[in-house]
């Protein structure tokens, strides 16, 4: 298999956890594929025509896309309960992937915003990005107090890649005061594990 790949994108990074935490790492060729907003890579057009990653190319050639088909695929070849077979914690798994890749969409949109030339900005846009990662922090952090110990299931994966990519882009942004119960298991339970570790992003070309 192959897969288009970034060092920086947590979407990508979603992939290659579950990857690790399959035992499938070696089955896939990583293939640096640049994407961008403002500069489409046509070159990515014939294996998934919307220019996003991640794609995954099969042994047969067909590509799978976006990040939730790759990583249920992937669990499901290696049989693995990332995506849980019980209905009630598959449905509560999927939901928090739901709300993790909402979540990394509007950290993304919002950099893209924050990155342009002061006078090109649209403040409507900022505060209305702010008020919606405020809201997703305060949300997490409720639902931590609940369940301090949560499965590391997809949800999990996706929301520790949400909060990771925070800590890469947004270093201006203190989320771990306005959510110390979400820090203590991004730090404790997120960041120690051996497949989180083995994907940190960098800024390699």
């Amino acid at each position: 298999m192959k897969l288009h790949w970034s060092p920086r994108s947590p979407f990508v990074r979603k992939v290659m956890i579950v990857l690790h935490e399959t035992g499938q790492a070696d089955a896939v060729e990583l293939l640096r594929t640049p994407v961008a907003m403002d500069t489409p890579n046509l070159g990515l057009i014939p294996d998934n025509p919307l220019i996003k990653l991640p794609t995954l190319v099969l042994d047969d050639g067909y590509a799978l896309y976006d990040s939730r088909v790759i990583c249920e695929y992937l669990s499901s070849r290696a049989k693995s309960e990332l995506f849980p077979t019980e209905e009630t914690a598959r449905i509560k798994a999927l939901r928090q992937q739901a709300l993790g890749d909402g979540f990394m969409d509007v950290l993304l949109l919002f950099r893209q915003e924050r990155n342009k030339p002061a006078e090109r900005q649209t403040r409507a846009w900022l505060d209305a990005f702010a008020i919606k990662v405020n809201a997703v922090l305060a949300y997490l952090e409720s639902e931590q107090a609940k369940q301090p110990e949560p499965p590391f299931d997809i949800g999990a994966i996706t929301i520790g890649c949400a909060l990771s990519y925070m800590d890469y882009r947004y270093a201006d942004i203190d989320w771990r005061r306005q959510a110390p119960s979400l820090a203590a298991w991004h730090a404790n339970a997120f960041m120690r594990r051996p497949s989180v570790l083995a994907t940190e992003p960098n800024e390699s070309p």
